[in-house]
């Protein structure tokens, strides 16, 4: 859940960003980081495109992609490329770290969290000398509904 006060923080930090960078400090860019920050889960440029009209904002494809930019830049959001020609995004700021698990038929995201996989990072950093701050890990695979039933069992179509 996010909270108002966590609005305010991620506000400070593009400000921040956008001084240090003496870019613009547009109410176009701010809307768009409070909309981000509204979307639970993954989504594309497209989606918050949707979202944005949805809500009668004037903001244009154009603004859209330089905002991410700009927004990646400063590390409030996180882009995934989860094997189609379209990027992904999700909130980064009080970034949980979890890995995702992709079904190959619907394309539905699920998101997982193992512990081992932190103490994998650890091993690995120790032993060749790395100081490792995040990681990604992507499955791929096919949901059992669908290898049993032909219908996927958390409720999602397949899209072929």
């Amino acid at each position: 859940m996010i909270t108002n006060d966590i609005k305010e923080k991620v506000k400070k930090i593009l400000t921040d960003h956008l001084e240090i960078k003496q870019l613009r400090k547009t109410a176009e860019r701010f809307a768009i980081l409070d909309e981000v920050y509204s979307i639970q889960g993954h989504f594309d440029i497209e989606t918050l495109f949707v979202h944005m009209k949805n809500k009668k904002y004037q903001v244009s494809r154009a603004t859209l992609y330089n905002t991410v930019e700009v927004l990646l830049e400063c590390n409030l959001i996180i882009k995934h490329q989860f094997g189609k020609n379209q990027a992904m995004y999700e909130k980064a700021y009080m970034y949980r770290q979890h890995d995702h698990l992709i079904c190959q038929d619907c394309e539905h995201v699920f998101e997982f969290c193992d512990p081992r996989l932190q103490q994998i990072q650890q091993m690995a950093g120790e032993i060749l000398k790395f100081d490792i701050d995040r990681h990604s890990l992507t499955l791929y695979g096919k949901c059992q509904g669908i290898i049993k039933n032909g219908k996927c069992a958390h409720g999602f179509k397949p899209l072929k």
